[in-house]
């Protein structure tokens, strides 16, 4: 698989929601999209991570971008992760992996030792013609979305 690079097509996809819906990039060709993936729903960075997207959701929308998050967890834990803390916008269900493959944020990493193949928290921006305006890798989730705002 080659590394996305800025400028390059994102990867298609089509994944369903907490919210019911199903999302795919073509469908929303014209918007501007924050697409990040996150390791584990209700987990401490995770949720630090979106707890910040949805509280600065206002800012986000204002710069005329839209939020998805995406891990590999199930839609019905994605639904019990937003009602708990109220976010504001729809988290994405990879449990195939297609998309987090496509998207090379699946990789090795190693915890106590142990190497496994995890999510690499990352954040992609999207313009509105589906290409890659800019990649964050290896996010560190402290002043991530201030980030964010500033390049959209």
């Amino acid at each position: 698989m080659k590394e996305l690079s800025v400028g390059s097509p994102a990867p298609d996809f089509s994944l369903p929601a907490n919210d019911g819906k199903t999302y795919s990039l073509k469908e929303l060709r014209g918007k501007k999209i924050v697409l990040y993936f996150y390791p584990k729903d209700d987990t401490s960075g995770c949720t630090k991570e979106s707890c910040s997207f949805s509280e600065n959701i206002f800012s986000i929308k204002k710069k005329g971008a839209l939020v998805l998050g995406v891990s590999a967890d199930s839609v019905k834990s994605h639904q019990k992760f937003v009602e708990k803390y109220a976010l504001q916008f729809p988290l994405l269900s990879d449990v195939s992996k297609e998309m987090l493959q496509a998207y090379g944020v699946l990789q090795q990493k190693s915890m106590f030792g142990k190497k496994y193949i995890g999510i690499v928290r990352t954040t992609f921006i999207i313009d509105e013609k589906g290409n890659i305006a800019h990649i964050f890798p290896n996010v560190k989730v402290d002043g991530h979305t201030q980030e964010v705002l500033n390049v959209l």
